[in-house]
C-alpha cells in the first residue's frame, strides 16, 4: 500500500512539473514575440533554453518513472533497514547494560548434601546468625563478611552455599565471576555496586560468588583494564558494609593461590572453609543419598571403596548413567552390572590420580603416611599441599623442617617401595625452590642441591626406622582414606 502511494505521488509531481515548464515556456514566448524591439539582453533566451530542458527531463522521467520509482524504494529500504539494525544494536547494548540481578530463595538444606560434616559445623553458626543475629549482636560479636569455600571442581561448593542458604532461609543472589567481566568499561563495576546494593535492600541475604578466581587474580600494577577496575570496586563493596548488615558474602574458588592478597586479609574473606575430596566414609553417604528411594543389589560399601577420587559431582553422574543403563535394559532394580557400564563411561578419559587402581592408592596412600609421620597433623588421601611451619622470622631449623615435610612423601614411598616414583612434581618443586631462597637470599648455606642431598638422607634414615609405624598409618589411610592426628 505505500509503495502504491508513493508511486501515485511521483506520477502526480512529474505531470506538474510537465505542465509548469510548458506554461512557463508559453508566457516566455508570449513576452519575447510582444517585446522583442526591446529585449538586449540574452537572459530571455537562456531562459526558454532552461524551460525546454525542464521540459524534456519531465517528459524523460515519465517515461521513466516505473525505473525511477524502484530505485527510490530501494534506497528507502535500505536506510529503514540500517535504522532498524542501529536499533537493534543499541536495544542489545541497553540488554547487556542491564544486570537483571534477582535473588532466589533455595529450597536445598543440609540433610540434600552429604559428606560435609565437618564443612558443616563451620558454616552453622553463619546460618545461626542469619536467623538470630540479635543473640551474636547484643553480644558486640560480628561474624566474617566473607567466606572462601575452595576445594577441587566438583566438590560441591556451589550447592553448599545454596544449602547454607536454604538452612537461613534468606534471599539467595547467584554471580560467577566470569558474568562481572563485560565488553564495556565499567560495567562490570557497576554490576558490583547494583549486586550489593540489591543484597542490602534485600538483608539478610547470601551473595554467593562461584568462580571468583575470573576477577580476583592478582593485579599487576601496570594496567588498569576492565576485570581490575571490577575486582577494585568489589573490594571497596565489601569495606562498606559492617558484620551486623546481615549480607553474607560466600565465593568458591579452586585456585586460591591465584587471588589478589587484598581479597583474602582481614575485613574481607576472612574465613576460609577447604573442602576435599570425599572420604570413603564421605563417599558412602553421598551414594546413600542419591540411591535414596532406589531399588538397587549391589554391596554399597565395595562401591564406596571402588570409587576412591570421585567427587559427589562424579558419584552423582554414576548413579545417573547407571539408572539410565537399567532403563535401557527395561529393569527396575539397579544391579552391579549398570555400575560397572558407568564407571567405565566415567572413567575413560579421567586423570590415573583421581581413579587408582589398587597399586597406585597403595603408594599414594604411603605418600600421605609419611607425611602425616612427619608433620604429625591430619592428613587426606587427596590433600594436595604441605602443612608448614610459618613464621615471620623462620630460623635454619624451621626452613629445613618445610624442606623435610615437602620432601617427606616421596622419600616415604622410595624407603617402603625400595624405588622411587615420580608422585607429586609439586611438592619436589617447593622444597628445590626453598632451598635456593635458603642459599640466595638468606645465605644459609652454599649450594641448593648439598642440602636438599642431605636432608633427604635424614629423612631416610628417619623413615627407616620408623617404617612399621608408616606401614600402620598407610593402612589406615587405605581404610578411612583419612589420617587423624590422634592416629600418629
Amino acid at each position: 500500500m505505500s509503495q502504491g502511494s508513493d508511486k501515485n505521488v511521483l506520477d502526480k509531481n512529474f505531470k506538474l512539473m510537465g505542465i509548469s515548464a510548458i506554461i512557463l515556456l508559453v508566457l516566455f514566448l508570449y513576452t519575447l514575440y510582444k517585446s522583442s524591439d526591446y529585449i538586449q539582453s540574452g537572459s530571455y533566451y537562456f531562459g526558454i533554453v532552461f524551460l525546454l530542458l525542464l521540459l524534456s527531463f519531465a517528459v524523460f522521467a515519465r517515461f521513466k518513472q516505473d525505473k525511477i520509482q524502484n530505485f527510490i524504494n530501494k534506497n528507502k529500504t535500505d536506510k529503514n533497514s540500517f535504522s532498524n539494525e542501529l536499533s537493534t544494536v543499541k536495544e542489545n547494548r541497553q540488554e547487556e547494560l542491564s544486570s537483571n540481578i534477582t535473588a532466589v530463595n533455595s529450597n536445598i538444606t543440609f540433610k540434600d548434601v552429604a559428606g560435609i560434616s565437618e564443612t558443616k559445623g563451620e558454616l552453622e553458626e553463619i546460618v545461626d546468625f542469619l536467623n538470630e543475629p540479635g543473640k551474636y549482636l547484643k553480644h558486640g560479636i560480628k561474624l566474617p563478611k566473607g567466606v572462601l569455600l575452595v576445594g577441587p571442581p566438583g566438590v560441591g561448593k556451589t550447592l553448599i552455599a545454596r544449602a547454607v542458604a536454604g538452612e537461613a532461609d534468606v534471599p539467595f543472589f547467584y554471580q560467577s565471576g566470569a558474568s562481572f567481566v563485560q565488553i564495556y568499561v565499567g560495567m562490570g563495576a557497576k554490576k558490583v555496586r547494583e549486586l550489593f546494593m540489591e543484597a542490602k535492600r534485600n538483608a539478610p541475604a547470601i551473595v554467593f560468588i562461584d568462580e571468583i578466581d575470573a576477577i580476583g587474580k592478582k593485579r599487576g600494577g601496570k594496567t588498569n583494564d576492565e576485570r581490575e577496575s571490577t575486582l577494585n570496586e568489589l573490594l571497596t563493596q565489601m569495606d562498606g558494609f559492617d558484620g551486623d548488615s546481615g549480607v553474607i558474602v560466600i565465593a568458591a574458588t579452586n585456585k586460591i593461590e591465584v587471588l589478589d592478597e587484598a581479597l583474602l586479609r582481614a575485613g574481607r574473606f576472612d574465613r576460609r572453609v577447604f573442602i576435599n575430596l570425599p572420604n570413603i566414609d564421605d563417599r558412602k553417604k553421598i551414594l546413600e543419598l542419591y540411591l535414596n528411594s532406589k531399588h538397587y543389589e549391589f554391596d554399597l560399601d565395595r562401591l564406596a571403596h571402588e570409587t576412591s577420587g570421585f567427587s559427589s559431582a562424579a558419584l552423582a553422574t554414576l548413579i545417573n548413567e547407571a539408572l539410565l543403563n537399567m532403563i535401557k535394559r527395561e529393569a527396575k532394580i539397579l544391579e552391579s552390572q549398570d555400575i560397572e557400564i558407568a564407571k567405565n563411561k566415567l572413567e575413560f578419559g579421567k586423570k590415573d590420580t583421581l581413579v587408582l587402581s589398587e597399586n597406585q592408592k597403595d603408594i599414594l596412600a604411603i605418600y600421605q603416611a609419611s607425611k602425616a609421620f612427619i608433620t604429625k597433623s591430619k592428613v587426606s588421601l587427596f590433600d594436595e599441599g604441605v602443612k608448614k611451619i610459618d613464621s615471620i622470622y623462620p630460623s635454619y631449623n624451621d626452613l629445613r623442617e618445610n624442606i623435610k615435610r615437602y620432601l617427606s612423601g616421596s622419600i616415604g614411598v622410595e624407603v617402603i617401595k625400595k624405588e622411587k616414583y615420580a608422585i607429586n612434581s609439586d611438592d619436589l618443586n617447593k622444597a628445590y625452590e626453598l632451598a635456593k631462597k635458603i642459599v640466595e637470599e638468606y645465605k644459609m648455606a652454599k649450594d641448593a642441591n648439598v642440602l636438599i642431598e642431605d636432608i633427604s638422607n635424614d629423612l631416610r634414615s628417619l623413615l627407616s626406622h620408623n617404617a612399621t609405624d608408616i606401614n600402620r598409618l598407610k593402612n589406615i589411610m587405605l581404610k578411612n582414606e583419612v589420617i587423624n592426628s590422634d592416629d600418629i
